[in-house]
């Protein structure tokens, strides 16, 4: 049987815009193990949805569950485990809203910061390794092209 087009292995010819994203979900692939192999050997194993929590309430100290729901669009029960369990590990904390006792307002921890500073300090130099020996312009390019895909896609 002479198959040219093998979906599970990808192999046979392919269109330029099949391997557009495949592309990117490789790169982003990449960036992620890199970005959170800084932290498997330590205390904390994070997840990418919990250093996007730790981040938001880094940005966002003394926001609430509700607010973090509203701002990513994710489901509340998936967020409440995510933020149970990093309380549970002592990297975010929580007090009764002032206004609303119903309410709990969420606050990285002195270890929680500690952990999204080191997040950040190796997303930064992720970043810069990723675009290693382009020029400005090129950067900028890239930057301009990766906006229209997200554009296509967003109108879609």
């Amino acid at each position: 049987m002479d198959n040219k087009d093998d979906n599970v292995n990808h192999r046979g010819a392919t269109r330029v815009e099949d391997d557009v994203l495949d592309l990117v979900h490789t790169v982003m692939h990449q960036y992620r193990a890199q970005q959170y192999q800084v932290l498997r050997d330590g205390p904390h194993d994070i997840t990418h949805m919990e250093s996007k929590v730790l981040g938001y309430f880094g940005r966002n100290p003394g926001a609430t569950q509700s607010e973090l729901a509203q701002h990513s669009g994710r489901d509340k029960a998936q967020l409440a485990r995510l933020i149970k369990g990093l309380r549970e590990r002592g990297l975010l904390d929580g007090a009764a809203d002032d206004a609303d006792r119903r309410s709990i307002t969420l606050r990285l921890t002195p270890d929680g910061q500690a952990v999204l500073r080191t997040l950040q300090k190796q997303a930064r130099r992720l970043n810069e390794r990723a675009v290693l020996g382009f020029s400005g312009t090129e950067q900028q390019q890239l930057l301009a092209l990766l906006q229209r895909v997200r554009a296509n896609l967003a109108d879609g």
